[in-house]
């Protein structure tokens, strides 16, 4: 604990002198950051992606008003190392969370997170929806930088009991703050945006730090009926999955209609990404999500299970309406965020990049010159259009199963679908992209 609160201090330290001196020599306020994390959304499910069958108005119209990413990357396919990176700003095993969280496993107490940095800079931090991070009270969201929370804390709950089904014995799991609450037969998604609504109208005056981490797509497929009727004619579980997600487009276009009726819009960056690829579990009826032409989906390194949608949208101050094809990753938003808010980084070791020149032009080189996963003995490394895939499962494609295999080399520029294995063809890229990701393991004491 000792260890940690040091650490925590002179974290806060640096953040709050820079914070200091921003202030000083801003002209305007310094603006709000509102990031919107959806769980488990396909690779392709928004219109602006490519979806045709899917109703997402408002998240087309963060697109349009900012900046689309084409080959942008999350750090993990599964939901809590992935959620650890975005809010550290450091892959999965550096941040000290490699898997999913649960019991006494969860974000270690000394990392520094997202909600730390904008907390010791002045703004007012706050999370509503899905936390997935740790159970113990040292690895709660006021352990980590909040001011205020509510939602749930495992890893998905039905969105009118909110009780956790995954495993017994079953549990009510909502909170506010430290203190577990009832509100039950309310729909889960609604309580977020009323909270997030309440947040913003009582914080619009001073920066904010606003994390909405949505519990949808994600399993149990509870859209709301008047998106069921809207996709009656559609097969399932395409259908399921198709109202429970336009039931989340609807939330986040609430949220951002409050932040426009107050005037802040101009004043406030929105970052929309979703944590991993969609679920084939039995809980999602073994599908629903499309990767569209990417193989794979959670759980998997192919590209459906990492390579996702992700816009980011500040109206006057980037681009509008503009796509990036440059590979980034959910990493880079803490240092870039830094960088557009004027506040310092953590004082340690980030992995991220700050990408607010990708963002001002497509003629940016992207500052990542390779990207890594690492999931149990599932591990892969991308270094231009070379991506390395080991011990990778079979999975369906354009309905067809292609066989798992142990080493997988893929051209993504000549095959974006990583059908084709081209590592008989190159065993000397194999080598080098093999070297250059134990090299990376070995960094936070692990083998390939």
């Amino acid at each position: 604990m000792m260890r940690r609160t040091f650490l925590k201090a002179l974290g806060a330290g640096a953040i709050t002198a820079a914070a200091g001196h921003a202030m000083e020599t801003a002209q305007t306020r310094r603006p709000n950051v509102v990031l919107i994390l959806t769980d488990d959304q396909g690779a392709v499910d928004v219109g602006c992606y490519g979806s045709t069958d899917l109703h997402t108005p408002h998240m087309d119209a963060l697109a349009a008003r900012g900046v689309r990413f084409t080959q942008f990357y999350v750090a993990a396919p599964v939901c809590s190392p992935s959620r650890a990176a975005l809010l550290t700003g450091r892959y999965p095993q550096h941040a000290g969370l490699a898997t999913n969280a649960g019991g006494r496993v969860g974000l270690p107490p000394d990392q520094v997170t997202l909600a730390e940095m904008f907390k010791g800079a002045g703004y007012r931090t706050g999370i509503f929806g899905k936390w997935h991070l740790g159970m113990l009270p040292e690895m709660s969201p006021l352990a980590q930088g909040f001011d205020e929370f509510f939602g749930h804390k495992e890893g998905c709950i039905d969105n009118y009991s909110h009780f956790f089904y995954w495993s017994g014995p079953n549990r009510h799991d909502l909170w506010r703050n430290d203190a577990q609450v009832r509100e039950d037969g309310a729909f889960f998604p609604n309580l977020i945006v009323r909270e997030a609504c309440r947040f913003i109208e009582e914080n619009r005056e001073n920066p904010f730090f606003l994390y909405l981490p949505f519990n949808a797509p994600h399993y149990p497929l509870q859209g709301e009926d008047r998106f069921d009727a809207l996709y009656k004619d559609m097969a399932p579980p395409r259908s399921l999955y198709a109202a429970f997600t336009s039931s989340l487009d609807e939330k986040i276009g609430q949220v951002v209609a409050k932040i426009d009726a107050l005037g802040l819009r101009d004043d406030t960056i929105i970052v929309f990404l979703s944590d991993n690829g969609h679920s084939v579990e039995e809980r999602s009826f073994f599908g629903g999500g499309s990767a569209g032409p990417y193989r794979g989906h959670k759980f998997t390194l192919w590209e459906g299970g990492i390579r996702l949608p992700c816009i980011v949208s500040w109206p006057g101050r980037i681009p509008e309406g503009a796509v990036r094809d440059q590979m980034t990753a959910s990493m880079d938003w803490l240092p870039t965020l830094a960088h557009y808010c004027g506040v310092a980084p953590p004082g340690h070791a980030l992995d991220g990049k700050d990408i607010a020149p990708v963002i001002a032009s497509g003629d940016a080189p992207s500052p990542h010159e390779a990207l890594h996963w690492m999931l149990h003995k599932h591990w892969a490394v991308r270094k231009g259009d070379w991506k390395l895939v080991v011990n990778a499962p079979e999975t369906p494609l354009e309905r067809r199963t292609i066989p798992g295999e142990p080493l997988f080399l893929a051209n993504l520029r000549e095959d974006v679908s990583e059908s084709r294995n081209f590592a008989g063809d190159h065993p000397d890229i194999v080598r080098r992209l093999t070297e250059l990701h134990e090299a990376w393991a070995a960094r936070f004491g692990r083998k390939s």
